[in-house]
């Protein structure tokens, strides 16, 4: 009789040469982050984080109570902080619209020239905070509120630009070229046959970038920018931590009330 060998194959989710690469992997991983942690705390002095819990506790029963008395003289700043963030949207929204038709490959009248340098002014617009281009801009045209403005402004652009023009490029080409083919003039298939698509995606966009410059509207009068920030900003200077209480409590009441606001407009716009 003839002897039949069975071999059995035991299956395996990696071979012996993944699993050494995984390894590898981890290995390297662990041994980046070590040689990162060092760099970071190479000049870090470890008595004063040791410390660290004791003068959180001990500035924590400062903050408390809050100074109500003080919340009256944050009615104007408030105001100030929404006028930024609103003005800076529309002034944002007015910039980014002619960049994100210039970056969309379907509107863009120069795919060589035009589209790369409106995808540049996106790109440069995002990569510079808020707080930096109100640092910048409070050097240039001095403190206030333009200030603050301009920097919404400019930092709105990247946002708005990127999100808008890849929704023009996602635009249903058929009900395009069904406007192209009745002869339609390109203002006239710009008008009919792209902006409508684009009309809820526009709306839901701005309104998304208003509640962002309402909390980053809150922070840049600590270079300068106005609004509630340079409240904020005085009281650190001073130690006054029952007003910072009520600054940052009403800081925080705001940008909920900004979420609230943003999530209905856009859940009725959508």
């Amino acid at each position: 009789m003839t002897e039949i060998t069975h071999y059995s194959q035991v299956w395996s989710y990696r071979t012996s040469r993944g699993r050494l690469a995984l390894w590898g992997g981890w290995l390297a991983l662990v041994a980046l982050f070590v040689w990162c942690w060092q760099i970071m705390t190479r000049d870090t002095i470890w008595f004063f984080v040791a410390d660290a819990p004791t003068q959180a506790a001990d500035i924590g029963s400062r903050m408390v109570p809050p100074r109500w008395s003080y919340l009256p003289e944050l009615m104007q700043p408030l105001w100030d902080t929404i006028n930024i963030a609103t003005l800076g949207t529309i002034g944002g929204v007015i910039m980014a619209v002619p960049v994100a038709f210039l970056a969309a490959r379907n509107t863009t009248p120069s795919a060589l020239i035009l589209r790369p340098i409106a995808l540049f002014i996106i790109v440069a617009s995002r990569s510079i905070n808020s707080l930096i281009w109100a640092l910048l801009l409070v050097a240039i045209i001095g403190p206030g509120l333009l200030a603050g403005i301009v920097a919404i402004a400019l930092r709105s652009i990247g946002f708005i630009g990127k999100l808008l023009y890849e929704a023009i490029e996602e635009t249903d080409a058929t009900q395009i070229e069904a406007i192209e083919a009745t002869g339609a003039s390109g203002a006239q298939v710009l008008s009919y046959g792209i902006v409508p698509q684009i009309m809820p995606a526009f709306w839901g966009i701005t309104v998304f970038r208003w509640d962002i410059n309402i909390r980053e509207s809150t922070i840049l009068g600590l270079v300068g920018a106005g609004g509630i920030g340079l409240k904020l900003q005085a009281s650190l200077n001073t130690l006054a931590w029952s007003q910072v209480t009520v600054i940052l409590l009403l800081i925080l009441a705001t940008v909920v009330l900004s979420e609230w606001v943003s999530a209905r407009m856009r859940h009725a716009i959508i």
